[in-house]
């Protein structure tokens, strides 16, 4: 199978290695970023010049974009996706878009007779290495089966959820309670720190009881070490968990502790904290208590 992929950064770039190194399917890859493109070249992909030439002949084209903007531009701008695409090719969007931006692209891309499924994934960059990433499909399911073989190159946990859109729901619904998690266990880590409690020996507590969660070690490891180089960085969290509460809106379903995490990592942005880890609400406790989770 050919395969197109546009956007190997931090998430589609070992995606994108993933199937040149897993499968037998052949991979043109197109980037801004020349270094990232080469990641991919030098396991045994090609380099396309433009979106048009990693579109034109590839059976799948995938997407991997920071922002429902990028993912609109590269699809439905001028030279985007759907100028060149034909009918026969299957387009797959891997980003954390909004569903009503899914839906508007799923339009257009039916009215050229192309068939779409939105495939966000979770389970960070080092999920994404390992090819361990659960990925959440919305379309057809007859395009879901075509497809499953490239999406089994870069991944282990294939679910499909429904129509298209529906893969984008999940995501969704997925980070912000990852996003909530988070800001429950910096508050329980700052309570426990400022009570007198040896950091340590409370993360080991709750590493092994019910306050567990697969955000909380992330958290703590960031907190004891200091370090809150980002890893999936603050203003992406605040951008998946900001189209999570336009989703209630728009349903009607009030998120309240949605809406509190969301103000919580907005006030960490205010404090220059965008670029750091989304763990790095953490640092508005410290800087509020004046003091640190770090012994």
């Amino acid at each position: 199978m050919k395969v197109g992929f546009i956007g190997v950064g931090n998430m589609g770039g070992p995606m994108c290695r993933n199937i040149v190194k897993r499968s037998n399917h052949q991979v043109t890859v197109f980037d801004l970023n020349k270094a990232a493109v080469k990641t991919c070249t030098d396991l045994g992909a090609t380099a396309a010049a433009s979106i048009a030439e990693a579109t034109r002949g590839a059976d799948v084209v995938m997407t991997s974009l920071p922002f429902p903007k990028d993912v609109e531009a590269v699809t439905l701008g001028d030279g985007g996706i759907l100028a060149s695409i034909g009918k026969g090719q299957t387009y797959i969007d891997l980003s954390t878009n909004a569903p009503s931006m899914v839906k508007k692209i799923g339009a257009a891309m039916a009215a050229k007779g192309i068939a779409m499924l939105d495939a966000p994934v979770s389970g960070g960059t080092a999920g994404a290495e390992a090819a361990t990433i659960a990925i959440m499909v919305g379309g057809d399911k007859k395009v879901f089966d075509d497809a499953l073989p490239v999406l089994q190159s870069f991944s282990a946990n294939v679910i499909h959820m429904g129509e298209l859109g529906t893969g984008t729901v999940a995501k969704l619904v997925n980070n912000m309670l990852a996003f909530c998690n988070a800001a429950a266990a910096a508050e329980g880590l700052m309570l426990g720190v400022t009570a007198g409690l040896d950091p340590r020996k409370l993360i080991q507590v709750i590493s092994n009881s019910s306050g567990n969660s697969a955000t909380f070690k992330p958290l703590s490891d960031k907190a004891l070490s200091g370090d809150f180089t980002a890893t999936f960085a603050l203003d992406l969290a605040y951008k998946d968990l900001h189209l999570a509460l336009e989703l209630g809106d728009e349903l009607g379903v009030p998120l309240q502790m949605g809406a509190s995490t969301h103000n919580l990592q907005r006030l960490a942005r205010g404090m220059g904290l965008g670029k750091s880890d989304s763990s790095s609400v953490l640092r508005v406790y410290e800087t509020l208590l004046k003091r640190t989770v770090k012994p």
